[in-house]
């Protein structure tokens, strides 16, 4: 999605489109810590015909750089990803959740430095967020353009809300568990029997 609006907005080669991933801040959207991940769905999206080779151009001193642009096909299918993911919510398989899944295989103390240590975490990227966001809409960058950014910080707000909620039920005891419970929860479930 990234590299298609990138080559719709202007024909770029893939070094542009990894320098403007990160100065944008869409490096914390999608995962380009390696250029090369922008050169293997630069290639994907030119087998899929989604984008062409515009043009190749050798500056002095400078590598060979293809400049890509979007196709029709690729504008078509560019507008009916972006309309279904704004649309349609879809499942996402985070690993945040399948870890709560199965906390209490670790013991209430060592889930609550974990929560304790998780929530700071995101405070910190919460933090980095705000402070990014501020800079860019400082420079007059309208806030259409962080509408990602905003939205991450509504979703860390409320994990960080969620997550304080949680930790101050495991510090009173609230929420707690042991082996014996866990092993008596099992046999109520294999039996159907409340034990």
């Amino acid at each position: 999605m990234v590299i298609l609006a990138f080559v719709l907005e202007a024909p770029s080669h893939a070094y542009r489109m990894h320098e403007l991933i990160k100065q944008r801040g869409k490096d914390k959207v999608v995962n380009v810590a390696q250029r090369n991940s922008v050169y293997q769905t630069i290639a994907q999206l030119e087998s899929a015909e989604l984008i062409r080779v515009r043009e190749t151009k050798q500056d002095e001193g400078r590598p060979e750089r293809v400049v890509y642009e979007i196709t029709p096909l690729g504008k078509k299918t560019f507008y009916a990803w972006l309309e279904a993911m704004l649309g349609e919510p879809r499942p996402e398989f985070n690993e945040f959740p399948a870890a709560l899944a199965t906390v209490m295989a670790l013991s209430p103390d060592a889930v609550l430095t974990q929560l304790q240590r998780r929530r700071e975490v995101l405070k910190h990227q919460l933090a980095e967020y705000a402070s990014h966001t501020k800079e860019w809409l400082g420079k007059g960058l309208p806030r259409i353009c962080m509408l990602d950014d905003e939205y991450k910080q509504t979703m860390l707000k409320a994990e960080i809300k969620w997550l304080s909620g949680l930790i101050e039920e495991l510090e009173s005891g609230e929420v707690t568990w042991s082996e014996k419970w866990l092993r008596q929860l099992a046999a109520q479930f294999e039996t159907g029997h409340p034990v």
